[in-house]
């Protein structure tokens, strides 16, 4: 028998922001603020070409887009640090019924959080929500050669999770998660952000979109998948 039931999903594994927290606008926010800071600007464009992509990774494109010279490791620093201080300073920037949810979830499947986000950003965000020491695995993007869209990080979750992953159903908000969990060969559900929408295309590669993470019914989304 597996898990949740026998449906054929033995786990569920779930992107972190703007899926638990609504917290993409920090990220964003927290980039406008350092690239003023600097004479630059920060784009839409710009938010999108570091989309999903693991620290390393957006360090590097952050500078070179604002065209800085200094090192990737104090851009990251400089984000990170901004980011956590909010949760510290604000809480978790909530989105309706998703702690919830989650919990509910975990009564009867394994779950992950599967996540581009720094660790320290990471482990914030489950403290200020109440949901840490919830998730059987926890995994950063950091931990993984390459981020999103690349499937690397959910292939990971699924490894030390002990499941195959086209047992494990993930629950994203984005374009370039949704690629990288299809590209990881899992069911993908897709809960469009309120804040910062996905981008386009998102809604058509997912298997499945729901309205909000509080309709998710892992043996429901297979059936209707299937």
């Amino acid at each position: 028998m597996t898990a949740g039931g026998g449906s054929g999903i033995e786990a569920v594994i779930f992107d972190l922001d703007g899926v638990i927290v609504d917290s993409e606008i920090w990220w964003d926010e927290a980039r406008h603020e350092f690239a003023a800071q600097r004479g630059r600007s920060w784009s839409e464009a710009d938010r999108a070409a570091v989309m999903g992509a693991n620290s390393r990774q957006w360090s590097a494109t952050m500078r070179e887009r604002l065209d800085l010279d200094e090192p990737d490791t104090r851009i990251e620093r400089a984000i990170v640090d901004a980011v956590v201080e909010r949760y510290h300073r604000e809480g978790a920037p909530g989105i309706p019924g998703a702690v919830e949810a989650v919990r509910r979830i975990a009564v009867a499947w394994p779950t992950a959080v599967a996540s581009s986000a720094h660790r320290e950003v990471i482990d914030a965000a489950l403290q200020a929500t109440g949901l840490a020491g919830l998730f059987r695995v926890v995994v950063s993007s950091d931990e993984v050669e390459r981020g999103k869209p690349e499937p690397d990080v959910y292939l990971e979750a699924a490894r030390r999770l002990g499941v195959e992953p086209g047992a494990c159903l993930v629950v994203e908000d984005s374009l370039n998660g949704v690629k990288a969990a299809k590209a990881a060969g899992m069911t993908c559900v897709l809960v469009p952000n309120k804040t910062i929408p996905p981008a386009r295309g998102a809604a058509e590669l997912a298997d499945v979109v729901l309205e909000r993470l509080t309709d998710l019914d892992p043996k429901a989304t297979l059936r209707t998948h299937a």
